[in-house]
């Protein structure tokens, strides 16, 4: 806009300066029309002043009225002449002024027709320029309006979303407090805690009756039952057990009252709940049931926040489980311990595998050695049979082929009779110490890769890095209730 301001007032100046250079053209002829028009007026008063003085001349001088007449009758023309002249001046003046608004005229329409054809060509670039932007404009508004519409399905759909979680929560609250009811009954809470205990040792990979046994009743070597929630096998008649009986009353007090202080004092509570369940667990001896078990027994908390409220309100609470040979062990931790004892059991499999390699290796020794015996016994039983052969062919050839021949002088046959070769009496003596010498021999070596195996197995099953291991599938050796 401001550009087609400018332009037009560019347009209106310049013809405002063609129109005063006209006018002052025009304004010239008009003042050289004007000069003329003066002198011809002087003329006229110089005429009539002649004929004033003609009259003055014909008052004085009336000798001479006929020239004073005649001067006058030229004086009149002359006048006459003027005025014309004067009437063709201002005719011409008027001419020049409608010639003039005329050409103003004109020189304005067209620059107006100029005007209106640069601002069509321009107005048509600008719509060209401006035609990708109204494109985008119109796709920026269609994208608005879908925009809008997703928000609208969106909101609608996180309103339902939202009813459907308020509606959850409601449930979910409910379930809570009735699975808080039942963890109150001890039957109940063994049982969750026995749940969590064989969910956790199921994701280590184990298998129930063949790496782990539940609530089996063992005596231990001074006379006492126990039945521990968990006994896992580690291999060569060792054993991990593993209690999951953690007081929960105190801790589920705590998490239904909204009094700050009494949710402290219960959670104190539990806290020594538990740490007088360890002090049990350390009276059990679990370690006294008999084989190389370790002595220690796993305490296992079947929750993280369990464990978090616990060690919030005794953080030094397993420096004094481990004084007392309890270990605690959450899901996340359980399953790294077993996973380690997994590995274990891989080791033992293939400490096993070994042996029977082992056994194998001596029995193929031996037999190794018997068959070195056998192929002497051939050997030689070839040398004696090359050596009747070759005696056998001397024979032939000295004695038999000999009479025969004369046979065929005396022209009895035409046959000739074929050589016998003798067979070369060397036969190919056994070099290998292994077919040659006692298949006891190689037992030292195997007594030594044996105790080598056992030693990386010790320094494996010792190693606490382990609780990381992912174990892998192995073939695993059969426990006692399988061998039973």
């Amino acid at each position: 806009m401001d550009f087609l301001a400018w332009l037009v007032v560019g347009i209106a100046l310049g013809a405002i300066v063609a129109w005063v250079l006209s006018r002052a053209q025009q304004g010239k002829q008009v003042s050289e029309q004007a000069a003329e028009f003066e002198r011809v007026r002087a003329q006229v008063a110089q005429a009539d002043a002649a004929v004033a003085q003609a009259r003055a001349d014909a008052a004085e001088a009336g000798a001479s009225l006929s020239e004073a007449r005649a001067a006058v009758a030229g004086a009149i023309a002359q006048r006459d002449a003027a005025v014309s002249r004067a009437s063709e001046i201002a005719a011409d003046r008027e001419q020049l002024v409608n010639q003039f608004k005329a050409l103003s005229a004109e020189t304005i329409e067209a620059q107006e027709r100029k005007l209106d054809a640069s601002a069509a060509l321009r107005q048509q670039a600008t719509a060209q320029l401006l035609a990708p932007v109204k494109e985008s404009l119109e796709k920026f508004n269609d994208r608005i309006t879908d925009v809008e519409k997703q928000r609208v399905q969106m909101a609608s759909e996180l309103r339902s979303q939202v009813s459907e979680v308020r509606l959850t929560g409601e449930s979910l609250r409910k379930e809570t407090a009735a699975l808080v009811t039942a963890l109150r009954k001890p039957q109940i809470r063994g049982s969750w805690g026995e749940m969590q205990l064989k969910r956790a040792v199921e994701l280590a990979g184990m298998i129930e009756h063949c790496d782990f046994e539940l609530q089996q009743t063992t005596q231990t070597t001074a006379g006492s039952t126990i039945r521990p929630d968990m006994k896992v096998m580690l291999g060569e008649d060792r054993y991990l057990y593993v209690d999951s009986k953690v007081p929960l009353s105190a801790f589920l007090e705590a998490q239904e009252t909204e009094v700050p202080a009494e949710r402290d004092r219960l959670l104190v509570l539990f806290g020594k709940n538990v740490q007088t369940h360890i002090n049990q667990l350390s009276g059990k001896d679990y370690y006294k049931a008999g084989g190389a078990t370790p002595e220690f027994v796993v305490l296992f908390i079947g929750s993280e926040a369990l464990a978090a409220a616990a060690y919030q309100q005794l953080p030094a609470l397993d420096e004094y489980a481990a004084e007392r040979n309890v270990v605690l062990a959450t899901p996340r931790s359980l399953i790294g311990l077993l996973r380690a004892v997994s590995y274990s059991w891989r080791q033992v499999a293939l400490a096993e595998s070994a042996q029977q390699v082992l056994d194998v290796s001596r029995e193929l020794y031996d037999r190794l050695g018997n068959l070195g015996k056998h192929f002497d016994k051939v050997g030689r039983s070839l040398t004696s049979a090359v050596g009747a052969y070759n005696d056998a062919v001397g024979s032939i050839e000295g004695r038999v082929f000999p009479t025969a021949r004369k046979l065929r002088e005396l022209k009895v046959t035409d046959k000739e009779l074929e050589h016998v070769n003798p067979v070369d009496p060397g036969v190919r003596s056994l070099t290998a110490a292994e077919l040659v010498e006692d298949a006891a021999s190689i037992t030292p070596m195997i007594g030594r890769a044996r105790s080598e195996a056992a030693a990386e197995l010790d320094s494996v099953a010792g190693d606490s890095s382990l609780l990381d291991l992912v174990a892998a599938d192995a073939p695993r050796p059969k426990s006692a209730s399988q061998t039973a």
